[in-house]
């Protein structure tokens, strides 16, 4: 069995096949899916897929770039959605300066709101950081001094410095498909060090599509398998265990699927 910890199904491009997707997701022994919200709106369609499928579960937030697009009302909406049965996680959430799209001060704020609420409903933030990772790791530090932190940086690429004090922290580490480019040397280097208990795989589907697939889109949780068996075989581990121990690591966290 294994889990795909990121996934964007209610992507119009995975929703409109989704069963297709599912399929071929089964017939790769990946059984179990964390469906990311980014708004109000594609939270709301995670849900709807939880209910619908049993190997999808849903994660509800607000992501970064989204903030201010948001409406006064719907952090209010994501509180209300994170008492559903099927929902397992806060996010994606988490900082981002590559784009412009929202203010420095304003993704912070929301970034805190999810750590917040993730300490009231003891539910796991999905993190999300990008061009900031040690300001990232600095507001989690800060954060952590207000209750114990739970959650997983999510597409992990570096540095490994920031690895190492987000594990300090109890976090986990989740690598997608860019650990497997050719490019991606420093990423393989840094999921050889995450301890076996604290790693974890994930699509970020539709984006991101493992090698040999890479450039073709969409990406979908099948996919997953080709980034576990890469990251099985740099870690020197036995497929089998590996994705025994990330799956284990997966419900850890998120809880059973």
């Amino acid at each position: 069995m294994i889990i795909d910890t990121h996934a964007h199904l209610n992507d119009p491009t995975l929703r409109s096949n989704i069963q297709e997707f599912l399929l071929l997701a089964r017939q790769a022994n990946v059984r179990g899916i964390l469906s990311v919200g980014t708004t109000v709106e594609s939270s709301q369609g995670c849900i709807e897929l939880a209910e619908e499928f049993a190997e999808i579960r849903a994660a509800v937030g607000i992501h970064p770039n989204n903030c201010c697009q948001s409406a006064p009302e719907d952090w209010a909406t994501i509180e209300r959605m994170c008492l559903h049965p099927r929902v397992a996680a806060l996010g994606e959430t988490g900082l981002d300066r590559h784009w412009d799209d929202c203010p420095w001060e304003v993704q912070v704020d929301y970034f805190r709101r999810h750590l917040a609420l993730s300490r009231e409903t003891q539910l796991p933030v999905v993190i999300h950081t990008r061009e900031c990772a040690n300001e990232t790791a600095a507001l989690l530090e800060e954060e952590a001094k207000l209750g114990a932190l739970r959650g997983v940086m999510h597409s992990f690429t570096g540095p490994v410095d920031v690895a190492r004090r987000c594990l300090e922290l109890g976090l986990y580490i989740s690598f997608a498909g860019m650990v497997t480019f050719k490019n991606g040397e420093e990423i393989r280097e840094i999921a050889k060090e995450i301890p076996a208990d604290r790693i974890l795989v994930e699509t970020d589907c539709p984006y991101l599509t493992p090698h040999p697939f890479r450039g073709k889109r969409p990406n979908h949780p099948a996919l997953v398998a080709h980034t576990l068996e890469l990251v099985a075989e740099i870690r020197g581990v036995r497929l089998a265990d590996f994705a025994a121990q990330t799956t284990a690591n997966a419900q850890r966290l998120f809880g059973s699927w």
